[in-house]
């Protein structure tokens, strides 16, 4: 990050010579917006429709591991000239506040998703390697659809305020939207409602824990959030095990961007299907080019809780 920081300036000296680069801002843009990951960004992709001039940026590469990123030169370089920064505002977000240190904020909007709902601590059972004390907040806010219309919201009010000429159009975009995000959550609701169970196994890193909150699921995960463990113990897969076994379980969801792994031991020992449950945080490359948004992903994760449910 130092390293980073010191070439700060040097970044902004050639930041106009980057062309055709995603985290380069075109220089005709009237509202520059910058997001560090996916759903920000296809939400405020959205919520600009149709608006001329709005310039955005997405920091994260797509297939990119979100919890590993650290911000390049050009994309420092990105957030100093930006009007609108969001972010996380998380632990995976570190790099933020050193950041935001380097470049005069003065002028910018910055809106962190937490400060936008209700955040909750990450939960941790007997089988999970932990610091006791130490309360981690889930970052995922937007895997529960109610959340995802809060963050419009507040993204569609620094839109209004940074681009008034603009509001109407804004306002109009947000509505729309929000009422798929409701039509969402709405059929989540009636998959859940439907279901002959209430339990999910996650074996797999679990970044849906106001997924499950938001849908009254009870879960086993292999991990708590998205701990940063190689692997779990074999305590932990033993319990996925027993409880496929014990529950009969049809299937067990991994992560996108996962090799899957633990889904695969359990799947072996059980003889269950494995399935994707998208976080959404960022997506594969192929998804990106093929035109996923967060809408077609969590009507995925709907198809496949229905499956799971049954």
């Amino acid at each position: 990050m130092k390293k980073l920081l010191a070439a700060f300036f040097a970044a902004l000296l050639s930041f106009l010579s980057f062309s055709g680069c995603a985290a380069a801002p075109a220089d005709n843009a009237r509202l520059r917006i910058v997001c560090t990951v996916f759903p920000q960004y296809d939400f405020l992709r959205e919520l600009t429709a149709g608006v001329d001039g709005v310039s955005l940026t997405l920091l994260l590469r797509a297939g990119q591991e979100s919890h590993d990123y650290d911000p390049s030169s050009r994309d420092i370089a990105a957030i100093h000239t930006c009007d609108l920064f969001v972010s996380v505002g998380g632990e995976s977000d570190h790099w933020v506040e050193e950041v935001l240190r380097s470049v005069d904020t003065a002028h910018k909007r910055i809106i962190y998703l937490l400060d936008s709902v209700t955040p909750l601590a990450e939960e941790h059972t007997e089988h999970d390697h932990h610091h006791h004390g130490e309360t981690e907040y889930d970052e995922h806010v937007w895997t529960a659809p109610q959340n995802a219309i809060k963050i419009c919201h507040a993204l569609t009010e620094a839109l209004c305020t940074l681009d008034s000429d603009n509001a109407a159009r804004y306002l109009e975009n947000n509505a729309v939207y929000t009422a798929r995000l409701q039509a969402l959550d709405d059929t989540l609701r009636e998959v859940v409602k439907n279901g002959a169970r209430r339990e999910i196994v996650v074996a797999d890193r679990f970044p849906f824990l106001y997924f499950c909150k938001a849908y009254g699921l009870s879960w086993h995960a292999a991990f708590a959030g998205c701990a940063a463990s190689v692997e779990p113990s074999s305590v932990t897969v033993q319990h996925l095990i027993d409880t496929v076994k014990e529950q009969r379980l049809p299937l067990v969801f991994k992560c996108e961007l996962s090799a899957g792994q633990v889904a695969q031991t359990v799947a072996d020992n059980t003889g269950c299907g494995i399935a994707t449950l998208f976080a959404c945080h960022n997506l594969s490359k192929t998804d990106f080019d093929n035109g996923e948004t967060y809408l077609s992903l969590m009507y995925k994760n709907a198809a496949a809780l229905r499956e799971a449910l049954s």
